[in-house]
């Protein structure tokens, strides 16, 4: 079986994938949910890829948010990648940014609930690290999250780095490796509608869900039923391609 590899995004942690990668293991797949830095689209997606590089059997991607500009860059050439499943994300074309994408469609709480801190920089100045106002989390990201785990998510957020969310992609691997989306229509962070262009742009097979932008959290189940598909879609036709070459 592939193996399922899990990005997270911004204002989140891999731990937002446990009910998802519990799901995944009671049907046998083998999965490892990345700690994606949050640093930068280039340096997040070369972390991602340095993991890709070292599986020796093939790779059904998934990211949420943020982690879809991750997925979409450290995925192209990957030979052992066979399917990406874009979950409340983004899949950007070339040169596209998060903050781009989500300003083109009304919806999103996200720019006036974001908190700025500053910290050092690699080259010895001050950049930003962005967080979610505590107050503001249960409602602009998990809406639909019981009170008391919004709470504590909100608690124990990852920052993301402003470089993360300005930085565009370079590559686009959905492309040449088939995609698959779950749109949450019931998202303040990522508008459904530009989900919706985004699957349609890449010719993603598109489910949608009455959900929050916290979809792995609040409703695991269905996450991991469109990442089975995606992922019995690809041994299907791996097993057709060998049967061909036989």
């Amino acid at each position: 079986m592939p193996t399922v590899v899990l990005i997270h995004g911004a204002f989140a942690g891999s731990s937002s994938w446990n009910g998802v990668i519990a799901n995944l293991k009671r049907r046998g797949y083998p999965v490892i949910a990345v700690a994606n830095p949050l640093r930068g689209v280039q340096k997040d997606a070369a972390y991602v890829r340095a993991l890709l590089d070292s599986l020796p059997g093939p790779v059904v991607m998934a990211a949420h948010s943020y982690g879809g500009l991750v997925m979409t860059e450290a995925a192209d050439g990957a030979s052992n990648v066979k399917a990406l499943v874009y979950v409340a994300s983004v899949s950007p074309d070339v040169g596209e940014s998060v903050i781009e994408l989500v300003g083109r469609y009304p919806g999103s709480q996200l720019p006036s609930s974001i908190s700025m801190v500053p910290i050092p920089s690699d080259d010895g100045g001050t950049t930003m690290d962005q967080y979610l106002l505590q107050d503001k989390f249960p409602e602009v990201f998990a809406a639909d999250v019981d009170p008391e785990t919004a709470t504590i998510m909100a608690a124990t957020q990852r920052p993301a780095s402003a470089s993360a969310q300005e930085e565009g992609v370079t590559k686009a691997a959905w492309k040449t490796i088939p995609s698959w989306t779950l749109i949450t229509t019931q998202d303040q962070g990522i508008p459904p509608d530009l989900q919706r262009f985004l699957a349609d742009r890449a010719g993603s097979t598109a489910v949608e869900i009455a959900a929050s932008h916290a979809v792995a959290v609040s409703q695991p189940g269905p996450v991991a039923d469109l990442i089975d598909t995606a992922a019995r879609a690809t041994t299907r036709s791996m097993q057709m391609s060998k049967s061909r070459h036989a």
